[in-house]
């Protein structure tokens, strides 16, 4: 066996549903399975223990699950390149899980060469391992304007000759022109891999869709391989913040969660769990008016402390945030955001902008961070609150607690809280006797829920998998990993004249 590509229409078409489904369905039948993606930009990462590099390595979020989907252990092979926006024009580029510096609009040309050969090396290592590799693509693969270098889509199906089946979500509309343009805009090498298409978060009645499916068949010669359908109970971990949603409260009398949505956030997924609280009312919030009302405040982590710390003053969320600290109510700072809620932020070495700046955080916790050029990437453990507690380190800053009490990876003053351990509301225990801090800071008790959120993860996993076992013929997508693409596909015009 060899892999497939899985494609889409669009960025968050839902490529990273079905290679996860796909995974967990594979597993189910005892094929080895493994995910992979050539190149993430996302500020949504995760540490693993990479046994095969004897190391601690940074992949993007939606890899690591991926590979819990296959259950077989995450690694850096997985996600070869990720890329970490620090501003619109400049990104900090992780090769092989180990910082490898930054990437602007100047220097892609050149620097995408170079990260092209690690990506296919990372590709062609886990061929040799096992059965099948799942390959998520990134964007849309007719972004004609990059495809010379592109390593990615097309060209990681060209140097794997991986046959490609294209995605497309019907809940945003125009799905069949969508998935026609997209044939239809490669070129002929390109289309050649092309096998078929699968239809995204469908709602009503099949009947109703499948004319549309039998004239995409007829104009491209291509089937579709399944139509999955919106369910509402499907939420993953999410690439990256296009589409940023709270959690609505099922209860009347619930705890209101303000997460503050900076402008470069990261691992946000660390509120993940406490949206699977039913009492929690977790939102995000952009201005002061948003905080009224909150019983704690999240200020979660980001790519750019520094930057995202001015735009938290420029909005007036600074003093916000230190009024609702005054009034006694709790406030919960993790990673960048804890490093914001101490004394000082020094950065001598130009890490996150110009070397030498050096600005007063919100003063909450007695702390001060510094930049280094070294990142930290750790799977710390401890206790907290009188309960076990683990997590993820990733940073470059350095956090020196002065005073305070003693926290997880930071430091307590009150009901202030601050951590550099993202992940750590995933510890069950630890996330309940938080929340009933919170409570009480708010002069309310609160009963501690039993929400395991390791199954509800398994649950979410296995639903993906019952998804496409159902809904996609997995047994004609095996045929492509084996057999290939048919030889006989015709050619779409404006590719075709090319």
């Amino acid at each position: 066996m060899s892999g497939l590509l899985v494609a889409g229409t669009t960025s968050d078409a839902g490529k990273s549903i079905v290679t996860t489904g796909l995974c967990r369905a594979l597993r189910r039948r005892g094929i080895d399975v493994a995910p992979y993606k050539a190149q993430n930009m996302s500020n949504n990462s995760m540490v693993c223990a990479d046994t095969t590099l004897d190391r601690f390595s940074e992949i993007g979020r939606a890899q690591w699950i991926q590979a819990r989907a296959a259950g077989v252990e995450p690694e850096a092979a997985m996600n070869p390149v990720l890329l970490k926006p620090g501003g619109d024009t400049r990104s900090h580029v992780v090769v092989m899980g180990q910082p490898a510096g930054t990437l602007s609009s100047t220097n892609w040309e050149d620097g995408r060469v170079e990260l092209a050969r690690a990506a296919h090396a990372a590709y062609d290592d886990l061929a040799s391992r096992f059965d099948v590799v799942v390959a998520e693509g990134a964007g849309s693969p007719t972004e004609i304007n990059l495809r010379a270098g592109d390593y990615v889509n097309m060209g990681l199906a060209r140097h794997a000759g991986l046959p490609t089946v294209v995605v497309g979500d019907i809940d945003r509309g125009g799905l069949f022109a969508a998935l026609f343009g997209t044939v239809a805009l490669l070129e002929p090498a390109d289309q050649r891999l092309i096998a078929g298409f699968v239809a995204n978060k469908f709602r009503g009645e099949l009947s109703l869709l499948a004319p549309g499916i039998d004239e995409l068949t007829r104009l491209t010669g291509r089937p579709t391989y399944g139509v999955l359908p919106w369910h509402p109970g499907l939420w993953l971990d999410s690439e990256d913040a296009l589409d940023l949603d709270g959690r609505r409260a099922r209860t009347g009398e619930a705890l209101r969660v303000a997460v503050v949505r900076l402008p470069r956030i990261s691992n946000f997924t660390d509120v993940d769990a406490l949206g699977l609280e039913s009492d929690l009312d977790v939102f995000f919030a952009t201005s002061p008016r948003d905080l009224l009302g909150a019983d704690v405040v999240v200020l979660p982590g980001t790519r750019a402390t520094l930057s995202d710390l001015a735009w938290l003053r420029s909005r007036g969320l600074d003093q916000a945030i230190s009024t609702h600290q005054a009034a006694g109510r709790a406030v919960l700072g993790i990673c960048g955001g804890a490093q914001m809620l101490g004394t000082r932020i020094e950065d001598p070495d130009g890490v996150e902008g110009k070397a030498g700046a050096s600005v007063d955080g919100l003063g909450l916790v007695s702390a001060t961070t510094t930049f280094g050029a070294d990142k930290v990437l750790r799977l710390p453990e401890g206790t907290g609150l009188g309960q076990p507690v683990s997590g993820y380190e990733i940073h470059h800053g350095r956090f020196n607690v002065a005073s305070g009490d003693a926290f997880p990876g930071g430091a307590r003053v009150g009901a202030v809280f601050a951590t550099m351990w993202h992940g750590s509301l995933e510890s069950d225990g630890f996330r309940q006797a938080l929340l009933a801090e919170v409570a009480a800071a708010s002069g309310r008790v609160r009963s501690p829920s039993e929400v395991v959120f390791a199954e509800r993860r398994e649950e979410r996993l296995d639903l993906l998998g019952d998804l496409v076992s159902e809904h996609l013929d997995v047994d004609a997508l095996l045929d492509l990993v084996t057999s290939g693409v048919p030889a006989d596909l015709p050619l779409l015009p404006p590719g075709s004249q090319r």
